[in-house]
């Protein structure tokens, strides 16, 4: 059902690398204005070493449909698997028409700056919007560990009863990684979890 509501996306239109650019939310917003019974589905299609595939389709009843797809590793973002979910959608919005003309998705052109928007996580029903801040990590924070780090978090696992085994699942249930590939950032985090462990009760 199209309603008669108005969206004027140039109140909210952004600039980015000198050019005119629509987040995301806004698409979402504007399709919601005029579209109420739109329906979003987004499906994680890949997730391997720690690169994510979305894949979004969006339809509107009677009025055509549309598939985006997006990718976004760990590497560029903490939050990745949102942001690829993210870039999805706003590519099947703006293949209907919702911000075509403020995205660079569809310029081809050589040097284009790469846009992410913060995430957009979809509600259950898919017709609420709620924004995340975006957190882009930053090379220093991407650099491995340090061997200070590493030595420290050895023997606080030692004193805490953790075996080498114990710590690299807990790594991996935590970080998606083993624990020599933990950077700075996680291992910092790790070491605060680590604090948090009672020590195993002297053996009397």
């Amino acid at each position: 059902m199209e309603t008669t509501n108005t969206f004027d996306p140039r109140r909210f239109v952004t600039r980015v690398g000198g050019a005119d650019y629509l987040e995301v939310k806004w698409r979402v917003y504007w399709l919601r204005t005029q579209h109420p019974d739109a329906v979003i589905a987004t499906e994680m299609i890949s997730h391997e070493n720690n690169v994510a595939v979305f894949k979004a389709h969006v339809s509107i009843p009677g009025g055509g449909s549309s598939t985006g797809w997006g990718s976004e590793g760990y590497d560029d973002f903490r939050d990745y698997l949102e942001k690829a979910e993210t870039k999805a959608l706003g590519r099947a919005l703006a293949a209907l028409g919702f911000g075509t003309q403020f995205t660079p998705d569809f310029d081809f052109a050589e040097g284009q700056e790469k846009v992410v928007d913060a995430p957009v996580r979809m509600a259950r029903q898919r017709q609420l919007v709620d924004l995340t801040d975006e957190r882009r990590v930053h090379t220093a924070e991407r650099q491995s560990m340090t061997d200070r780090q590493m030595s420290f978090i050895r023997q606080m696992a030692r004193e805490k009863g953790l075996s080498e085994q114990a710590i690299d699942a807990q790594v991996s249930e935590l970080y998606g990684k083993r624990f020599d590939q933990l950077d700075r950032r996680d291992a910092s985090s790790y070491i605060e979890r680590l604090k948090s462990i009672e020590p195993l009760a002297q053996a009397s």
